[in-house]
């Protein structure tokens, strides 16, 4: 079940002690402090650039910074994987039949964990717990291959009414840029 990540990270040995604040009361820290200075700029609910991007959830993806979006500028919908699942595609029709979306960014990335894994991190997992996911990892080892068939699952999807201006991109983490697949 082990993924090898591209950089090395902390060891367990490395984690705070039991007194030291967690990461999630740094995040209340830190949101108090956002919140002195914040003020309601009165955005709503639907993206003004009226699109929505479906990417993998890897911590290394500023989505932000390399599409140059602004707050409110787009719905973003991340996952293990940037894969189009039935969830996925469950947060698209809402962004889409609701808020107004009308264009779909697939961005998927080199060095991702699912390149490579498994179906046996599922059965792995259930020896483990005693329970079977129910959910399929949708691993894959064609990462151009991936992004085709997640732009073809939202293509064909019943649901989504604008599926005319769906486009996929691979962003490689090295250099930071999208390679876009056709």
């Amino acid at each position: 079940m082990t993924v090898t990540p591209d950089r090395t990270g902390p060891t367990a040995a490395a984690a705070p002690a039991a007194s030291a604040p967690g990461i999630i009361d740094r995040f209340l820290d830190a949101n108090r402090a956002y919140a002195v200075d914040f003020r309601d700029g009165g955005m709503d609910a639907r993206p003004v650039q009226k699109v929505a991007v479906v990417a993998c959830m890897d911590a290394r993806l500023d989505l932000f910074a390399a599409l140059g979006l602004e707050l409110g500028d787009a719905h973003v919908i991340r996952n293990a994987g940037g894969v189009v699942t039935d969830d996925t595609i469950r947060s698209l029709t809402i962004s889409q039949r609701a808020l107004g979306t009308r264009s779909i960014a697939l961005i998927h990335h080199t060095g991702c964990g699912l390149l490579g894994l498994t179906e046996d991190f599922r059965r792995e997992l259930e020896l483990e717990v005693g329970q079977r996911p129910q959910w399929a990892v949708e691993s894959f080892v064609d990462l151009d291959g991936d992004v085709r068939q997640s732009m073809q699952r939202v293509r064909t999807s019943p649901f989504l009414p604008h599926t005319d201006d769906v486009r996929g991109f691979v962003f490689d983490v090295h250099t930071g840029l999208l390679r876009e697949i056709d």
